[in-house]
């Protein structure tokens, strides 16, 4: 049980994030694992200075993309938001239905939270998501890859953040 699940978080690591890949026609982009690494510790250090729930902020980072170890990183646009909903929900309901009964329910319940956007927490963690893509675009744009083509991921990021912190951390961000 705990072995598979293992077994499939740690398929993150092959998984490329696709959104890299298309814009910017890069051959080895990072990660999901990457990029949920980044997001934990974006969550865990936003979490320690705003007082939010951090073990839930955490674990909701780390369960966000899971699903993708089964589907592959889905972007907009090639797939529609339904679709694409009901194939991470029926992975993730896969990937955590062999752990026990109140760690299944309980990642459920985060995984839920999650796709629902409208808890503290959740709302936190997709601005968060989007921290990290100015992040990973910013270090892009450093190994010399276009900041035209760059500037989609930041324009989203800059709508989707709202939240002070975030938005502060965001500003200094895109001007380093």
């Amino acid at each position: 049980m705990v072995i598979d699940f293992l077994k499939t978080a740690i398929s993150l690591k092959k998984i490329q994030r696709q959104g890299w890949i298309d814009k910017l026609s890069i051959n080895n982009p990072e990660s999901v694992a990457d990029h949920s690494y980044s997001m934990a510790v974006i969550g865990m250090i936003i979490s320690d200075l705003e007082n939010y729930d951090s073990e839930k902020i955490l674990k909701m980072t780390l369960l966000h993309d899971l699903a993708e170890s089964v589907v592959g990183d889905l972007v907009p646009g090639k797939i529609s938001i339904e679709q694409k909903k009901k194939l991470e929900n029926d992975a993730f309901f896969k990937i955590t239905q062999n752990l026990s009964e109140p760690i299944n329910l309980q990642y459920q319940k985060i995984w839920q939270e999650y796709q629902k956007n409208e808890s503290v927490e959740s709302k936190i963690v997709h601005q968060i998501d989007r921290l990290e893509m100015v992040l990973q675009a910013k270090a892009y744009e450093k190994e010399g890859y276009s900041k035209e083509k760059l500037s989609s991921f930041i324009e989203t990021a800059e709508k989707d953040i709202v939240n002070p912190k975030l938005k502060d951390l965001f500003k200094k961000i895109i001007e380093d």
